[in-house]
């Protein structure tokens, strides 16, 4: 059994003396373990960084085995947010998020390319935002989208400002006035688009990591990554 895919390097752990296993989260192939030998040298070290994009060779016996990988880096992103802790908080964030998340070998093509341009977009200023547009994505990719087009009480599409725990819909503010301590905040930037200011994405974050929670992290008794906790706490006011 073998393929070829591009991929991106999502966490990587030691094993035995030089090598080590690299979940990748490939194109066609989805979030795919493989064993990396001389891993752990540091002739491949600057391959094997979360968030690195990489052109993959996998190998093994029979498909159900680790088999083992041979990376070829593609572009360094770690490399190029080393002097810049915010976007490589949210690097670090993502990676950890979609090897917690994602189901080990099935395909998410969705996944794999909004990754690779939410790793794009780190570079500009605007990633705060795009990054909670990311985790949205996410979430639609796993089965669990927002509605945040109309009000689910009312219909219209304008004045939302608040979204349902239970549903996923959106509220409009005069609908979801009376029950305000019962609802979230619906940050403006992700209905009307553009760039929130760091109280919106704080919020835009909290709205994501609540559905992420209650849909997909406590059903199967996960928890949100530290990482991801990290990225949260930049923001928090």
């Amino acid at each position: 059994m073998e393929w070829a895919d591009e991929g991106v390097v999502l966490a990587v752990r030691r094993l035995g003396e030089s090598g080590v296993v690299a979940s990748v989260l490939t194109r066609e192939h989805g979030r795919h373990p493989g064993l990396v030998h001389g891993g752990a040298g540091k002739a491949k070290r600057g391959v094997l960084q979360p968030g690195n994009r990489v052109r993959a060779w996998w190998r093994s016996r029979l498909a159900e085995q680790l088999g083992s990988y041979r990376l070829e880096l593609v572009q360094a992103h770690a490399a190029d947010l080393f002097d810049d802790p915010g976007p490589l908080a949210a690097l670090a964030s993502a990676c950890a998020l979609c090897e917690v998340v994602l189901p080990e070998r099935v395909p998410h093509a969705a996944a794999h390319a909004a990754l690779v341009a939410l790793l794009d977009a780190l570079g500009s200023e605007s990633w705060p935002s795009v990054y909670v547009h990311w985790e949205l994505a996410l979430l639609r990719d796993l089965g669990y989208g927002l509605d945040l087009t109309q009000c689910a009480a009312t219909g219209a599409n304008d004045g939302l400002a608040f979204v349902s725990p239970k549903s996923g819909r959106a509220v409009s503010l005069s609908a979801g006035e009376p029950y305000r301590d019962k609802l979230l905040v619906l940050p403006p930037f992700l209905v009307k688009g553009g760039e929130g200011d760091r109280a919106a994405v704080f919020e835009g974050l909290k709205l994501s990591g609540f559905f992420l929670d209650h849909h997909v992290l406590v059903p199967h008794h996960l928890v949100m990554p530290a990482a991801r906790s990290r990225l949260v706490d930049r923001f928090r006011p």
